[in-house]
């Protein structure tokens, strides 16, 4: 019998899920569409049908291709698919009933917004806000005497990013970091609380580099170069999440 302390529902809803978070990233720009207007291709303007909205079997059957006009539509929608996915499995495998929903919900929002950062540097108020609020409410129900320094963690983790900002804006006398930063690491900190804040700033700055250091192959890294720092922080934050904190020793 399904219900919802089974996997089965949030694995199941995921790739539909990842289809929505696919339209909310591209539309980010716009939010107040998110919600209204038919999904057209993008290249050719026609309106999809339901059978062109399968998550992953369409992709799959349609080759990558619009029915219509035959172009390749890209491999993004059928990541977000599979990647929401993927977040459902992973979360499946370690909890269940109201820590699996939560880790689902927490994974999803981060996918939404490392895949923004990624592909317009960008982490839009309308997905950060709700990760803070979810993480408070997550904390409150499931451990109530967390929720006092969990919300001291994200103003803590706020406040960090900001202050970085700020040293980096007095310093080079310009923008280095944006306040969309200080916001994801707010929700860190409402979903992992302050003792983990470390782990995930060091797992993001790890990966950040990692990341800088592949794209950056045939020359050396400055410190002019653009880097989606937020979309490692989702990642440190979703380890974190799942796993702990990084062990002392």
């Amino acid at each position: 019998m399904i219900f919802l302390g089974s996997w089965i529902v949030p694995v199941l809803l995921s790739p539909f899920i990842g289809s929505f978070l696919g339209v909310v990233v591209t539309r980010s720009g716009t939010p107040d569409k998110i919600l209204v207007g038919r999904s057209v291709c993008v290249l050719c303007g026609t309106a999809l049908k339901i059978r062109d909205l399968v998550p992953i079997g369409s992709w799959i059957l349609l080759r990558g291709r619009c029915r219509n006009c035959g172009q390749a539509i890209g491999r993004f929608p059928l990541v977000m698919e599979l990647a929401a996915l993927f977040v459902a499995l992973w979360s499946a495998s370690l909890f269940s009933d109201g820590l699996l929903w939560a880790s689902c919900v927490l994974g999803w929002l981060l996918l939404a917004l490392a895949a923004t950062d990624l592909k317009y540097f960008l982490l839009p108020d309308f997905l950060t806000f709700p990760a803070i609020a979810a993480g408070l409410l997550v904390a409150w129900l499931i451990a109530p005497a967390s929720l006092l320094p969990n919300t001291l963690a994200a103003a803590g983790g706020y406040m960090f990013v900001a202050g970085l900002r700020y040293l980096y804006r007095l310093l080079r006398r310009r923008e280095g970091i944006g306040l969309g930063d200080a916001k994801l690491l707010a929700a860190s900190g409402a979903w992992v609380s302050w003792y983990a804040l470390p782990s995930v700033v060091l797992l993001g700055a790890l990966t950040a580099l990692a990341f800088a250091l592949w794209n950056k192959r045939s020359g050396a890294v400055s410190l002019a170069d653009r880097i989606p720092f937020g979309a490692f922080l989702a990642l440190g934050t979703w380890i974190v999440w799942l796993y702990g904190p990084l062990a002392a020793g």
